[in-house]
């Protein structure tokens, strides 16, 4: 196997628990990822927000920042910062629908919104309000700060040529996309990212979701499974987060406050428009240098999948908790408002580019 390292191995003692440093009005916080060190997307989001809150808060506030494993398991960082052992964290959404399934919006829905839209509905309709509700429920004050644009299907060892080859495959992904692709038939396995390679290359999965060509590369996926399929309709943008110790964070001055808030949107679309440079110079790599075989993923599975979508959507919107309702329906009303304009800006605008014009 020669997967570029993107791993840590480094065992931390007593000393990465420590209390949060506090000497002359200066704090050291600590923040856990759910990435292994450095992996190309959200491991390298993370630490350019543990930079930037450290530099917008003028070195008053500076961010420790910690790998998947390090202080605690890839999925266990929600718990740590509500729990207080982590002061905050980087993650996605999609880990914690167990908590409340209602969250599952704020990271993407199968058939959802897209990156824009979905920065949109956060912070210009409704959806922050929402958001910090749900959240308050367990201590922890959440901010988007990144989004990986549209997913990809993913790396299959095998070729799906109908719905019925994708029926009984052991797949790997995860949040409200798992759920559907359950109801169309796989059997859906929940692995943080680190640990997908592994699964792939001895056959205990068939097939495997992830972000997109830039962050699964280095993981190796390629090696074992050369058919990449799209659209990664489960996730058609896939939110990246950070949550915060709501009581640390309320004991804070504005100011840094604001410095948490500032570093967390601009760092959104820097990562947004990252996601899509690096996404399309790495799948012109993978095809090119290590015959990955890039497939369109059957018309009757796509309609599948999204007939499955629609009934794990009826369930939340008659979910037992209230909350759940609520989020539900603002999204759906977002949604609908948005794709009444999006027909004709933006998908007009992708149309008219596929066009057979003499343009270059």
């Amino acid at each position: 196997m020669k997967r570029r390292n993107v791993m840590t191995g480094a065992a931390l003692g007593a000393a990465a628990l420590a209390t949060p440093a506090l000497a002359q009005g200066r704090m050291e916080w600590r923040m856990v990822t759910s990435w292994p060190m450095n992996l190309p997307g959200p491991g390298t989001a993370a630490t350019k927000l543990a930079e930037r809150i450290s530099a917008l808060s003028g070195g008053r506030l500076t961010i420790r920042l910690f790998a998947a494993g390090q202080i605690v398991p890839a999925l266990g960082v929600f718990d740590a910062v509500s729990q207080g052992t982590a002061e905050l964290y980087h993650s996605v959404p999609a880990y914690w629908l167990s908590k409340l399934r209602g969250i599952g919006f704020f990271g993407s829905f199968p058939f959802g919104l897209t990156a824009q839209e979905q920065s949109a509905w956060i912070n210009h309709a409704g959806g922050q309000a929402l958001y910090d509700e749900a959240y308050a429920r367990f201590g922890l004050k959440p901010f988007l700060c990144g989004n990986s644009g549209p997913q990809w299907m993913g790396w299959f060892r095998r070729e799906i040529r109908s719905v019925d080859d994708f029926r009984g495959l052991r797949f790997r992904t995860a949040g409200l996309g798992g759920e559907m692709y359950r109801r169309a038939g796989a059997t859906v396995v929940t692995l943080p990212g680190g640990e997908i390679f592994q699964a792939l290359q001895s056959g205990t999965i068939d097939a495997a979701e992830f972000i997109g060509p830039w962050s699964d590369a280095p993981l190796g996926f390629h090696q074992v499974a050369k058919n990449y399929y799209w659209p990664g309709v489960q996730e058609p943008s896939s939110a990246e987060e950070c949550g915060v110790n709501k009581a640390a964070y309320d004991r804070l001055p504005d100011d840094l406050k604001l410095a948490i808030r500032v570093a967390c949107q601009s760092l959104h679309d820097e990562v947004v428009t990252e996601y899509d440079y690096r996404h399309a110079v790495t799948l012109r790599q993978l095809v090119a240098q290590h015959g990955v075989v890039v497939r369109e993923a059957p018309r009757d599975l796509l309609i599948a999948l999204g007939n499955a979508a629609g009934e794990v959507l009826k369930e939340l919107r008659e979910d037992q908790d209230a909350l759940t309702r609520k989020i539900a329906e603002a999204y759906i009303a977002f949604r609908n408002l948005s794709a009444e304009y999006m027909t004709y800006s933006y998908a007009g605008q992708f149309n008219s580019r596929a066009l057979p014009i003499r343009w270059s």
